[in-house]
């Protein structure tokens, strides 16, 4: 793979990251506590989930798994988005053909929307499991496309912002 190449893949992936995937949490109910952790799969642990539960009216409780699923679904991007950066820089490393970058590109991204698509399934507020839908079919797309490299650059930049901008309760 030629080095310019990779070097624009990873620039227009910093550029995804640096759009943000953080949200203002000011109009959102707490999250879990300080002390709770995010499983690799982006879901907040069982402790967490059953005393935020306990404690929560249903409304507090819708509130809180759209918070919660909504920093799921950032944390998944900001993970993707950096083991994509890691593939190319490896890519650059090995020296891969585009052929071959493009087929890990599809993998992760392939892999990247079903975890999405998962933390659809969780949400409880119907706005959000049809934005995280969405999101995650954006992604197939991505996984599908001739050159996943250009669809990183073009479309997939278009997403932490959307996130940041739609995804709270």
């Amino acid at each position: 793979m030629h080095r310019s190449s990779a070097t624009a893949f990873t620039l227009a992936v910093l550029v995804a990251l640096a759009a943000g995937c953080a949200h203002d949490d000011t109009d959102a109910a707490p999250g879990p506590s300080a002390g709770a952790t995010v499983a690799g799969t982006g879901e907040a642990t069982p402790d967490a989930v059953t005393t935020a539960t306990a404690t929560a009216t249903p409304t507090t409780g819708s509130t809180l798994n759209t918070a919660q699923v909504c920093r799921a679904v950032d944390q998944l991007i900001i993970d993707g988005s950096r083991q994509i950066v890691a593939d190319s820089t490896e890519a650059t490393r090995e020296e891969l053909t585009p052929e071959q970058l493009n087929g890990k590109l599809k993998g992760r991204l392939s892999r990247l929307a079903d975890d999405v698509r998962e933390q659809a399934r969780r949400a409880q507020d119907a706005r959000i499991k049809k934005l995280v839908d969405e999101t995650a079919a954006k992604i197939d797309d991505g996984a599908a496309a001739k050159s996943p490299a250009s669809w990183m650059g073009s479309e997939f930049v278009d997403i932490p912002p959307r996130l940041t901008r739609d995804c709270h309760a």
